[in-house]
């Protein structure tokens, strides 16, 4: 990600190796590549934002940070404070991925499991940034997450070399990556380093939590709160995104749409792509490649166009959501002796 430092603030970095992870084509559809976040540390495109965050964060001497998130989020911050000495406080919903829980606990973070939403763990945060001194790096919250995510706009375009690809897909929960890749655009365009029509920015969203979806439809400017919200996509689960606006905005500038599907067509998805692209896409990823195919098969996109879908974390941090979702049970284990003796030639008899 620190390549392009000098389109990011000024400061040391804390930095766990983040950024430039590959585009990989697809094996069957000619003109679409899969951005491939999981290569990230902690496993998610969440680790460009905290990066940076936790960067600026150090730089200017703070001491406790603390944001709410709905999974991927809060391994990253917990990670990027431990390595920066930091205290890290994370409230997640109680019900999210198994591999995020434990990465805040593994990581020393202070981790609260709250009975609701992300919406829920938002406000627990900001009740306790005033009362005890946390500074909040939730969301568009703080000016840095966004310098981070906007790397991987500045990624794509140079890997596709320095030119546009004709539509972004992109998984919106809180919605910074889009808003940073958009960012990034404009500041490439300044720099002479990208010319052209800029892609249509398609936002995916599932049904089960889709306020940004209903808003397009709607013809509103901004989203209301999503009631009820349930996906197994848990990065989705954001029932009113604080950027809201500025997404909505960026989708009709860009000629793009809003996309919501159903959990059961991301889980068809997800497999289809496991069993033959050989990528154990997140949930989220799979909710974007769905989209694919339901805009390819409204006509909106054509197969020859050149599309980036962004997977946007690793479907092994899902494991625990993606089994229930498949009502995949684990086989009764069978419990093996701790020592089995061979004759004395490499185990004591």
């Amino acid at each position: 990600m620190w390549r392009y430092a000098n389109v990011l603030p000024d400061a040391e970095p804390v930095t766990l190796g983040e950024g430039w992870t590959p585009v990989l084509p697809s094996r069957r559809y000619p003109g679409l590549l899969i951005k491939e976040e999981a290569d990230n540390p902690t496993g998610s495109f969440k680790a460009r934002g905290m990066s940076m965050a936790v960067t600026m964060a150090r730089h200017y001497g703070l001491k406790k940070l603390a944001a709410p998130s709905a999974g991927n989020a809060a391994s990253a911050l917990a990670a990027y404070a431990a390595a920066a000495g930091i205290e890290a406080h994370i409230f997640m919903p109680r019900d999210v991925p198994m591999a995020n829980y434990l990465e805040g606990v593994a990581y020393g973070a202070h981790v609260t499991l709250v009975d609701g939403l992300i919406s829920d763990c938002g406000r627990m945060v900001a009740e306790g940034a005033k009362r005890e001194g946390w500074f909040d790096v939730s969301t568009l919250k703080e000016p840095f997450r966004v310098e981070g995510k906007k790397t991987m706009g500045y990624e794509l375009v140079e890997q596709l070399g320095w030119k546009y690809p004709d539509a972004v897909f992109y998984p919106t929960g809180g919605g910074v990556g889009l808003i940073g890749m958009w960012k990034a655009f404009d500041e490439m365009e300044q720099l002479g380093w990208v010319s052209g029509k800029r892609p249509k920015m398609i936002a995916v969203q599932a049904s089960g939590c889709a306020p940004v979806a209903r808003a397009w439809k709607e013809g509103a400017a901004a989203s209301t709160m999503f009631e009820n919200a349930a996906t197994f996509a848990a990065g989705l689960r954001v029932p009113k995104p604080y950027g809201d606006s500025l997404i909505l905005e960026i989708v009709r500038e860009s000629a793009g749409t809003v996309v919501d599907l159903p959990d059961e067509q991301i889980l068809a998805s997800l497999l289809d792509w496991a069993r033959n692209e050989g990528l154990l896409l997140c949930p989220e990823g799979a909710c974007a490649t769905a989209a694919y195919d339901h805009l390819i098969a409204d006509g909106l996109l054509k197969p020859e166009d050149r599309v980036v879908l962004f997977n946007t974390g690793s479907g092994l941090k899902y494991v625990d959501a993606i089994a229930e979702a498949m009502h995949l049970a684990r086989p009764g284990a069978k419990k093996y002796p701790q020592r089995t003796p061979v004759g004395g030639i490499i185990t004591p008899q």
